[in-house]
C-alpha cells in the first residue's frame, strides 16, 4: 500500500509553478509601466514590445540582424572549438608535462576580462568582421580547452589498458575508448563556448557595426528607442533560450548512451 500521493503526468507542481510564475512575471511587467511616473518613460509593456518586435519582421529587418549575429556567433564559436578541442586532447593526454608548464599561463590568460582587450583588437584587427570574429574566439577557447583537458583527465586509466591488452590500434582505441569517455567533458565545454559567444557578439556589435542585434541595442539606445531598445534585449534572450533547447537536445542524442548506463 503506498503511502504517498500520486500525482498525474499530466500535471506536475514544479511545472506549474514554473509557468505560473513566468506568467505572474509578464502580468507585473505589463501593469507597471502604465503606473507612469518614470516607469512608463523607461519601460515598455510586453504587449508594446511584441508589437514592435512584430513590426520589425514584418518590415524584414529582424531576420537580417539575427542572422548576421548568428553567422558572426557560429564563426568564432567554430574556430574556437576546431583549435581548443584538438589542443585539449593533447594537452590532457599524452603531454601531461607540457599541460603542467602551460597551464598557469593558460589559466591567467582565461581569466582575462575579454572587454579590456577590446582596444587591442580594435587596434591589430580593425574595427571589421575580423575584429569581431576574433573577439568570439577569443571568449570560447577557454572554456572549451579547459574543459576538454579534464575531460580527458577524468578517463579510467582501466579502460585504456583494457582495450590496449586486446590489441587495439591508436585510432580505434581514440574513436572508441578515449573520445566518447571524454564526450561529457567536451560537450560541457562547448555548452559554455555557445553562451559566452552569444554574450560577446553582442557587445562586439556595439563597437563598429552597421547591422546585427548588438547594433540593433545600440541603435535604440542611442536614439532612445524604448519599445525597439526592449525588442532586441527579447530576441536575445529568446534566441539564448533557443539555442540551450537545442544543446539540450544534442546532449540528450549524443550522450544519452551515458544515461542509460547509469540508469
Amino acid at each position: 500500500m503506498s503511502t504517498g500521493t500520486t500525482q498525474s503526468p499530466f500535471f506536475s507542481w514544479s511545472r506549474w509553478l514554473d509557468r505560473s510564475s513566468v506568467l505572474l512575471f509578464f502580468i507585473i511587467w505589463e501593469l507597471l509601466p502604465k503606473a507612469g511616473g518614470l516607469l512608463e518613460t523607461f519601460i515598455a509593456p510586453p504587449s508594446l514590445v511584441f508589437k514592435t518586435l512584430w513590426e520589425t519582421y514584418q518590415a524584414g529587418e529582424l531576420l537580417g540582424h539575427v542572422g548576421v549575429s548568428l553567422g558572426r556567433a557560429v564563426s568564432g564559436f567554430i574556430a574556437a572549438a576546431l583549435v581548443a578541442i584538438p589542443s585539449g586532447f593533447i594537452l590532457g593526454g599524452s603531454f601531461r608535462t607540457i599541460e603542467r608548464l602551460v597551464s598557469p599561463v593558460l589559466r591567467f590568460l582565461g581569466q582575462l576580462n575579454p572587454f579590456s582587450l577590446f582596444p587591442l583588437f580594435i587596434m591589430f584587427l580593425g574595427i571589421g568582421e575580423l575584429s569581431k570574429g576574433a573577439m568570439i574566439f577569443w571568449v570560447c577557447i577557454w572554456p572549451i580547452l579547459f574543459n576538454t583537458i579534464n575531460g580527458v583527465k577524468e578517463i579510467d586509466p582501466l579502460l585504456i589498458k583494457s582495450a590496449r591488452s586486446m590489441g587495439t590500434g591508436i585510432v580505434t582505441l581514440f574513436f572508441k575508448v578515449i573520445l566518447p569517455a571524454a564526450t561529457p567533458g567536451i560537450f560541457h565545454g562547448l555548452k559554455m563556448g555557445s553562451g559566452t559567444a552569444f554574450f560577446m557578439l553582442i557587445a562586439a556589435e556595439m563597437i563598429g557595426a552597421s547591422r546585427g542585434l548588438g547594433w540593433l541595442v545600440w541603435n535604440a539606445q542611442t536614439n532612445f528607442q524604448i519599445p525597439q531598445l526592449f525588442a532586441a534585449t527579447v530576441t536575445i534572450s529568446i534566441l539564448g533560450l533557443a539555442l540551450n533547447g537545442v544543446f539540450s537536445l544534442l546532449e540528450k542524442a549524443l550522450l544519452g548512451w551515458r544515461q542509460n548506463s547509469h540508469a
